[in-house]
């Protein structure tokens, strides 16, 4: 994440899939921005859906009006705007830059997960998504991605997951479910969920405890946004004979 991305169209998305799947603050969340220095290109100038409240303002009109006012109205572009609103209720935030160099990232991980300690649900919201090969950890760049083992050690901390990840130039179905096929080696759920819209997906990995509230959750998020965020069930198998 970096601040020049606040209030962009896929901001608008992911608050509101945060409110939703946490039953508007019924569970604990914890947002880990993965939060890079802004630089110069152009990415997060999608804010003209601002400018058009009768077409983008109803599916989540709390969210939505919030971000007018501060982008639009007063030309913010910062992510601790949504901590002080307290918008996303019973979330914390860790809002530390994130870097390359490898010493300093393995410091910043442990840090978070002890931020993150009672949460039931964390957010990784890195620039790009998961690693690619091309970029091992420590290397130039690597600051935009959240890395499997620091996913899984999260996870087997006791916390169910949400992932943005941005889609690549390729196709998406088979992407995905690369990915559903490496998650299957340490999820102990049945199943897990992706949020898809236009550019970007969001991955939910549960925690046992927490999937019958998401597959209801999963629901409402479908109710309000309909096909402009698709949710799709993904069944782990691996997971489903362990309990056979």
């Amino acid at each position: 994440m970096k601040n020049q991305y606040f209030g962009d169209i896929n901001d608008y998305k992911k608050y509101s899939l945060l409110r939703l799947l946490s039953g508007e603050g019924q569970i604990e969340s914890a947002v880990c921005w993965v939060l890079t220095e802004d630089d110069d290109r152009t990415d997060g100038k999608r804010i003209r859906y601002l400018e058009r409240p009768e077409r983008w303002q109803r599916y989540d009109p709390i969210i939505y009006e919030h971000l007018r006012e501060h982008v639009l109205g007063k030309g913010i572009r910062d992510v601790d705007v949504i901590r002080r609103a307290n918008i996303l209720r019973n979330c914390r935030f860790y809002n530390v830059l994130i870097r390359d160099d490898i010493n300093l990232r393995e410091q910043y991980f442990k840090k978070f997960l002890k931020f993150a300690e009672g949460a039931d649900l964390v957010f990784f919201d890195p620039d790009n998504g998961l690693e690619v090969k091309s970029v091992p950890r420590g290397r130039r760049a690597s600051s935009k991605y959240i890395y499997w083992d620091e996913v899984r050690a999260s996870y087997e901390a006791g916390h169910s997951l949400m992932i943005y990840q941005h889609f690549p130039r390729s196709p998406r179905g088979p992407f995905l479910r690369d990915l559903v096929r490496k998650f299957k080696e340490f999820v102990r759920a049945s199943q897990l969920f992706s949020y898809c819209t236009f550019h970007v997906a969001f991955l939910v990995i549960p925690q046992p405890r927490h999937e019958e509230m998401f597959l209801e959750n999963a629901d409402k998020v479908t109710e309000i946004w309909g096909e402009i965020i698709k949710v799709t069930k993904h069944k782990l198998a691996r997971a489903i004979e362990a309990v056979v």
